[in-house]
């Protein structure tokens, strides 16, 4: 039986670059030799999301959304353009399994822990969790909290705060929310865009990689989806379900 994997990112119609880290993630999955076919699909450009089982000859595939937060788009638009009736559906006589988002799970905790440490974080500083944050939806922030606690359960750094862009916490307050004199913020989002290169640096007036403050440091690390380990988070989450 020939084993497919489908990696769902949004993209967009007008940032081409969006969905970059979607295909160079199922390129790192696809060497690894796992699974006999990896495609991607889309809900805002080609390949079409709701088009994308078709092209599969495998007759088990594995469909993981590369998105942080569980909502919206993983609880409605891709269960709806796929088809799918629960976590393993029958669709045009092949058996689909539908992961949560890669942001919910514990793996993505070892890709937050190793930006941190690219950019410079020891175990005596404060680490960061960044996430979007909507106050529109009260879930968007749900895996953001998860993958801090995950963090701080493994004890690598002194501190582990959870902060925002469009929320509360937010971003512009790291520094009242921490004591270490070096804090590490990580962006918690699936690529190097708009938010990541422009708006978080301009509102947090950060010059670089590291900024110097009331006498304090504060490092800014690239977003957590474009690392290579996603990689592994993908395929844990598509081995596990490969089990249901």
């Amino acid at each position: 039986m020939k084993r497919g994997l489908l990696i769902v990112g949004h993209g967009s119609h007008l940032n081409p670059n969006s969905s970059a880290p979607v295909y160079e993630q199922a390129a790192r999955v696809r060497a690894r030799g796992a699974f006999d076919e990896v495609r991607v699909g889309f809900w805002k450009e080609e390949p079409s999301l709701a088009r994308s089982l078709d092209a599969f000859e495998a007759s088990d595939v594995t469909v993981v959304p590369l998105f942080i937060s569980t909502g919206y788009f993983t609880e409605q638009v891709i269960p709806r353009e796929l088809r799918l009736s629960g976590r393993v559906s029958r669709v045009d006589g092949r058996t689909v399994r539908y992961t949560e988002a890669i942001g919910a799970h514990p793996r993505l905790a070892d890709v937050i822990v190793e930006r941190a440490l690219e950019a410079g974080a020891s175990h005596e500083d404060a680490l960061a969790v960044l996430g979007h944050g909507t106050p529109k939806n009260p879930n968007s922030e749900r895996n953001v909290y998860r993958q801090s606690e995950y963090v701080a359960a493994r004890k690598t750094f002194r501190e582990v705060v959870t902060v925002f862009m469009d929320q509360e916490p937010n971003m512009r307050e790291v520094l009242q929310l921490t004591r270490a004199p070096k804090v590490v913020i990580v962006p918690l989002f699936v690529a190097d865009g708009w938010h990541v290169d422009e708006t978080i640096p301009d509102e947090l007036a950060l010059d670089g990689a590291c900024t110097r403050r009331d006498g304090r440091e504060l490092r800014y690390a690239r977003a957590v989806g474009t690392h290579p380990s996603i990689a592994d988070v993908i395929l844990a989450a598509a081995e596990e379900a490969s089990q249901w």
